[in-house]
């Protein structure tokens, strides 16, 4: 079985997974791009039970264009976002794939607000599209 550990820039806050992710995806809403400081944010989701959390986080809880409400938590010593959980899926929990820091990551195949995708960003062939 697959194991991956996700972190923070400083180390205190990880994530360690097992298995194979749920779902991957790059999210081009503005909310995921003023997050991550990129102009897209990509994540991958676990069942809770294949995610074991270590270290201190604070949370921020955002609600999106949708209603629903995501709980964003990352070190309060480096400031990286390291997990989220998202109401609208409970039982989940979402890793920006980032945090992995491994680029062997598998490709994303979902891409979602596809809308406010900046006009030069490429994605990889055959990832389904949501507007």
């Amino acid at each position: 079985m697959t194991r991956r550990v996700a972190s923070c820039s400083c180390g205190q806050l990880s994530a360690t997974t097992t298995g194979t992710p749920v779902r991957i995806s790059i999210c081009h809403c503005l909310a995921c791009q003023r997050r991550t400081g990129s102009v897209f944010g990509m994540q991958a989701r676990f069942p809770e039970a294949a995610v074991t959390v270590q270290g201190r986080s604070t949370v921020f809880a955002r609600t999106g264009d949708e209603g629903t409400t995501a709980r964003f938590h990352f070190c309060p010593d480096c400031g990286a976002t390291v997990y989220y959980l998202m109401d609208a899926i409970p039982g989940m929990v979402a890793i920006p794939v980032g945090a992995f820091a491994d680029p062997g990551f598998p490709t994303p195949r979902v891409s979602v607000y596809g809308e406010r995708k900046h006009p030069w960003v490429r994605l990889p062939d055959g990832i389904e599209h949501f507007e």
